[in-house]
């Protein structure tokens, strides 16, 4: 299973839904990843993935400083799973790989 590419994650937190975007790539044999959300863009911190399980842990500082850690169910071009911030409850996070782009022919 790849989880390459682009995801548009959705997370519904105690202040609302909160858009993000994911990228995840390998590089050396290693998944590695950044996120984009809140006007910046952090990296994405032990990424693994193991079956259908994918993990990641990233730092924000919008809309305050938070510690996050993702545990997601990949399937296919979806994802469903929770983000948890510390002693804060669980939120709930659903993702969608988004199409790749189409090589225009010349």
């Amino acid at each position: 299973m790849s989880v390459e590419g682009t995801w548009d994650l959705s997370m519904s937190t105690p202040i609302g839904r909160i858009k993000a975007v994911a990228e995840f790539r390998h590089e050396d044999g290693t998944l590695t990843g950044t996120a984009h959300g809140a006007g910046e863009e952090v990296p994405l911190v032990d990424v693994a993935l193991e079956g259908d399980q994918l993990t990641w842990r990233q730092a924000i500082t919008k809309p305050m400083r938070l510690n996050l850690a993702f545990t997601m169910t990949v399937d296919g071009e979806t994802m469903t799973g929770t983000s948890k911030a510390g002693r804060l409850p669980s939120s709930k996070v659903t993702g969608e790989r988004r199409a790749a782009p189409v090589a225009a022919e010349g």
